[in-house]
């Protein structure tokens, strides 16, 4: 039996995901490096609510990565430091695989280096593409639509290429929307520019935007809008950790997708968002924007029946509730 947990490296760890991923190592007894450049982390909430060690760096920079594997006795990379803004993806590829495949790849270097081969990583469900069936499985074919489900897609064949050759372990996390906050109030969604739908509606309801638009009204759905399965960022952090001590404990590569198992509509997020903030939420209805499947949702039964994760916040008003109690003190 281990007495003391090893430590783990994050990296993006003081970003969204990766920050509650941090919150959640440390909850469980883990000690924490970050590795974070901070274009989109947030130094303030690594010092003032995780108090982890923050090195602030590049995954590109094989000379740092090398003195942090040589100062330090990591046991593990979380890896979720990566360009995730879509559009962006679209006019500036060359920045989503110089970062996400080209970064990701030094890292990989410098842990076979160190002799460091457990990795939990951060995919995406944009590897699949248009969805052919629903709830979309992990053997799902994956056809990409656009360079940052691209990106993700690239890495996850150097990590099978890796554990053929290398022996080198990873758990790979296919997710759906992150959405939601730290239940306590802690952590929280605070992007710069921010594209992601349950925050814009917190924005118009706190009067920071004027009306929050729906993308099309016409899809083969309930009520014409598209749906999307979110998943509580805690959730999210939760597999994580289950993920890193099932590759401590001696577990293959896997794949996993992580999601709610149920589909929310555009309007049926603004009418709870309505409901739980008590704002009368203007909505600009606009045309379909192209490339967005009518339905996402994913089926997480795998990780469920390896990792045995339980999700603890699958209602959509509790994921909503914790996300307004964020806004409301980060943004007030």
């Amino acid at each position: 039996m281990l007495t003391e947990k090893p430590t783990i490296l994050v990296t993006g760890g003081a970003g969204y995901i990766g920050s509650h991923a941090v919150l959640a190592l440390l909850r469980a007894g883990y000690e924490v490096v970050i590795l974070d450049n901070l274009v989109y982390g947030h130094r303030d909430l690594v010092e003032t609510v995780l108090k982890a060690e923050l090195v602030v760096g590049d995954t590109s920079d094989r000379s740092l990565l090398d003195r942090l594997f040589q100062s330090r006795k990591i046991a593990a990379v979380m890896h979720f430091s990566a360009y995730a803004y879509v559009g962006e993806s679209v006019t500036d590829p060359a920045k989503y695989y110089r970062n996400n495949v080209l970064g990701t790849l030094t890292l990989l270097e410098a842990m076979l280096a160190a002799s460091v081969n457990k990795f939990v990583f951060s995919s995406t469900c944009a590897t699949y593409g248009v969805p052919e069936v629903i709830p979309i499985p992990e053997e799902h074919p994956q056809n990409p639509i656009n360079p940052y489900g691209a990106s993700k897609l690239m890495v996850e064949r150097v990590l099978c290429d890796f554990d053929v050759a290398y022996d080198f372990k990873s758990v790979i996390f296919r997710y759906f929307n992150a959405a939601g906050a730290d239940p306590g109030g802690l952590l929280g969604e605070d992007h710069n520019p921010e594209t992601h739908l349950i925050p814009l509606v917190l924005q118009t309801a706190l009067g920071k935007r004027e009306s929050i638009s729906v993308f099309g009204t016409d899809y083969p759905t309930p009520d014409g809008t598209c749906i999307r399965d979110y998943i509580h960022v805690n959730d999210l952090a939760d597999a994580h950790v289950l993920g890193l001590e099932y590759l401590l404990k001696g577990g293959d590569s896997e794949v996993f997708n992580l999601g709610n198992g149920n589909g929310f509509s555009v309007r049926e997020v603004i009418d709870t968002a309505k409901h739980v903030t008590g704002a009368d939420i203007q909505v600009t209805e606009c045309e379909r924007r192209p490339g967005d499947p009518p339905v996402l949702i994913g089926s997480s039964d795998k990780a469920r029946k390896i990792l045995g994760w339980q999700p603890q916040y699958s209602s959509l008003k509790e994921i909503i509730t914790h996300a307004w109690q964020w806004h409301k003190q980060r943004h007030k």
